[in-house]
């Protein structure tokens, strides 16, 4: 099968504005690079607090990736197989973290789970306290990263139709069945790039961790919080552990980037 190479007549022109571009993304990480003290790299990122801030971003950004899967996923299913009164309304609010400053989705959830907050009243007589806990980081990483992943299952499901779920249906499937045995499968590469960027998003969360979790040490000061610490105390370390996120940063999106492109159909000639 031979591919069919597309329409490619860029004006020369964009090609200088896209290179303006890439040098505004590029450019800062090199000024980064040769800020970096290579002889003291090592022991600056495998210290007691920075490898214990890695190890509970890691744990954090796992653990609200789940959740976005366990809850994006019918949210997904919802905005791209049904219609309904409000369905733009719950599509703006769904969406908002993106556009969102980040502290004030840390203030919303404090607000909302904070001993004095509209639920976190009643959570604290039963005895469950959520802000400035563990669990209040994982809140806020889903709270903000939730949306990537609904955006690009909702995309996928739209893209991909709903003609083998209806073939399915008429064969006698349950919807359920159909669910499991069809429409997961088929959608699979964008549910799994979601994931991936909702990981991503959680692993660099910084204001919505620190308003509404603290930063305190081993239990909410993710990777993020250290480097704003260590900004101050040791510049040098605020570097290093920079160049950590950035690194783990660029494997999460170019997998992302390696599964689109390998999901992708492959276009042929006649």
């Amino acid at each position: 099968m031979i591919k069919r190479s597309g329409y490619h007549g860029i004006p020369r022109w964009i090609y200088g504005v896209a290179a303006v571009g890439g040098l505004l993304m590029v450019l800062p990480l090199a000024a980064m690079l040769l800020r970096v003290n290579w002889p003291q790299f090592i022991p600056l990122i495998t210290s007691e607090s920075s490898l214990a801030a890695l190890g509970l971003s890691l744990r954090t950004s796992a653990a609200s990736t789940v959740l976005c899967v366990v809850l994006g996923v019918p949210l997904a299913l919802v905005l791209a197989r049904s219609e309904f009164p409000g369905q733009r309304l719950l599509r703006s609010f769904v969406l908002l973290p993106l556009v969102l400053p980040p502290v004030v989705g840390g203030l919303a959830l404090l607000y909302t789970f904070g001993r004095q907050g509209l639920l976190g009243k009643s959570l604290e007589l039963a005895g469950i306290q959520i802000a400035f806990s563990t669990s209040a980081v994982v809140l806020a990483q889903t709270f903000v990263a939730l949306p990537f992943l609904v955006v690009s299952l909702e995309g996928a499901l739209r893209s991909a139709g709903s003609r083998y779920e209806a073939v399915a249906a008429t064969l006698g499937a349950r919807p359920t069945t159909v669910l499991r045995r069809v429409t997961l499968p088929l959608v699979l590469p964008g549910l799994a790039s979601g994931a991936v960027l909702s990981f991503a998003r959680s692993l660099g969360e910084f204001g919505a961790t620190l308003t509404f979790a603290g930063s305190l040490e081993g239990i909410t000061r993710t990777l993020p919080l250290e480097i704003y610490l260590q900004r101050e105390a040791d510049a040098d370390a605020a570097v290093a552990l920079s160049l950590v996120l950035v690194a783990v940063a660029v494997a999460v999106v170019g997998l992302s980037y390696g599964r689109r492109r390998s999901s992708s159909p492959v276009e042929v000639g006649p």
